[in-house]
């Protein structure tokens, strides 16, 4: 398929329509969001002020951070805290259990930020927290969202052995930006945590990434293709927005007849699934990636 551009952005002057939603509702929803105020329980879906909180909670589908909410990386896109972050919590394998469980959550899907002081990079917690899921909550399945543990495999192992539904690990960007956008990451060795988890017995792989930035559509599409080279299943793609004024900006918005030229794209390269538009985010219709 030719890679000529359509016209596929807007300079960045206030917020097209598409980007603008209602705010959340219905039964579901209430009683969910009831219970987190209730039990003071944390998920991302909250904390990040998701689009789509709504309609995933509507559909049994939640987001959890693990290892605290300081990060000891620095990228430029994330709203997430940088600095030294506190001390692992041993209890919190159980904590996370216990909130799946009160919530009623069909399929959960964990993350974590980047815990690069620890030796283990927080593998062994990442491992306890799902196995801790599996005990108190049996039927519920599960999504990891993985930082890149730096490449090295002992720590990817702990997650392939725990057996999750999906591994997760997001690319962010195209590999021109990557410097720029995930200051202390690399391309190569994200791809190589992806291609690595797919070989050594991980069921489904996925990844993510982010448009605005300045990426060029020829360079997009070639993500995705070293994606699938590396036997990744699902990809996602979705609209970068500015955390803050301290953050890198946003280029251009991104057209919703270009994020269906991905989807396209993306399905003609044998994806298993494509989740491709304006408010797509990496958990965006996750329970629908195990199957």
């Amino acid at each position: 398929m030719s890679t000529d551009t359509i016209g596929n952005v807007i300079p960045p002057k206030g917020k097209p329509k598409w980007l603008r939603v209602k705010l959340p509702t219905g039964k579901k929803y209430t009683q969910l969001r009831g219970l987190v105020d209730k039990y003071d329980l944390h998920t991302i879906c909250t904390s990040g002020s998701c689009p789509n909180m709504g309609e995933c909670w509507g559909e049994g589908t939640a987001t959890f951070m693990i290892l605290g909410n300081v990060c000891t990386r620095s990228c430029g896109f994330c709203g997430v805290q940088t600095g030294r972050p506190d001390t692992v919590d041993w209890a919190e394998p159980e904590k996370v259990a216990r909130s799946i469980k009160i919530m009623g959550i069909k399929h959960a899907v964990i993350t974590s930020v980047d815990r690069d002081d620890l030796k283990d990079m927080g593998s062994i917690i990442w491992a306890e927290t799902v196995k801790a899921i599996r005990r108190m909550n049996p039927t519920t399945t599960l999504e990891t969202l993985i930082p890149d543990f730096q490449g090295i495999e002992r720590h990817l192992d702990r997650i392939i052995e725990v057996g999750p539904e999906v591994v997760s690990h997001n690319m962010e960007t195209v590999k021109r930006l990557t410097r720029e956008v995930r200051i202390q990451a690399k391309y190569e060795r994200s791809l190589e945590a992806l291609r690595y988890l797919r070989a050594n017995g991980v069921n489904r792989t996925k990844s993510g990434i982010m448009l605005g930035l300045g990426e060029l559509e020829e360079e997009v599409i070639e993500t995705m293709r070293d994606l699938r080279d590396a036997n990744v299943d699902v990809v996602t793609i979705g609209q970068y927005l500015q955390p803050s004024k301290k953050h890198l900006p946003v280029k251009e918005f991104i057209l919703p007849e270009q994020f269906k030229r991905y989807e396209e794209i993306g399905l003609e390269m044998g994806f298993r699934h494509v989740e491709s538009g304006a408010l797509v985010r990496s958990s965006y219709k996750a329970h629908k990636h195990i199957h």
